[in-house]
């Protein structure tokens, strides 16, 4: 299983995705795309189907979570994510780009739309990446690498923070700890580093 699993990326790696991109038609679309996969560990489905009122507060601003029902996500997966400042900035910036265009975007609206000015399915964002990685010779990756690489980077981060895979679990929308774990790619530096505290 492990090899069929999308490749992780390092933090050098989204920042020339998100170079790339920005040049590509729609960039301010585009970087919020990438951030949700890599800043919300969100998956291709629930990227395709978020909509403004999932990131407003109620004053219609731009909240500090992602409220993303199970409706929008995969079986009973829907959850509350906090958003990264990074991804809040790409929201505003987007959703003023959006208002010039279009006037006051509907909170129904989806956030990520086609060139068509309408919603973009699941395929169409499956493709996208597709697209961006290849065009940078990323091999290995999919739509699946953002999200692969939030889970990986939340697991070793979350306990210097006083949390646990319990908390990356939630924020992924995973049934079961053991899930969230097939997720997460091994660091053989920390595991010698381990062994020597041992």
């Amino acid at each position: 299983m492990i090899g069929r699993q999308a490749k992780v990326l390092r933090t050098k790696d989204m920042e020339r995705i998100l170079y790339h991109v920005s040049a590509l038609t729609y960039p301010e679309r585009n970087m919020v795309m990438v951030l949700l996969s890599f800043k919300a560990g969100l998956r291709a489905k629930e990227i395709a189907e978020l909509t403004w009122a999932m990131v407003l507060d109620p004053d219609g601003n731009i909240s500090n979570h992602i409220h993303l029902p199970s409706s929008a996500s995969k079986g009973k997966s829907g959850r509350i994510i906090p958003l990264h400042p990074q991804l809040k900035d790409a929201l505003i910036i987007l959703r003023m780009v959006v208002r010039k265009a279009h006037h006051s975007p509907e909170p129904h609206k989806h956030i990520i739309f086609s060139k068509h000015g309408c919603k973009m399915h699941t395929c169409n964002v499956v493709h996208w990446f597709k697209k961006v990685y290849a065009a940078l010779g990323l091999i290995g990756c999919s739509s699946h690498s953002g999200r692969r690489t939030f889970i990986t980077n939340a697991a070793r981060k979350v306990s210097t923070v006083g949390g646990s895979l319990r908390d990356v679990q939630l924020l992924a929308g995973h049934a079961s700890l053991s899930m969230t774990q097939r997720y997460i790619d091994a660091n053989t530096d920390a595991q010698r580093a381990l062994i020597d505290l041992l």
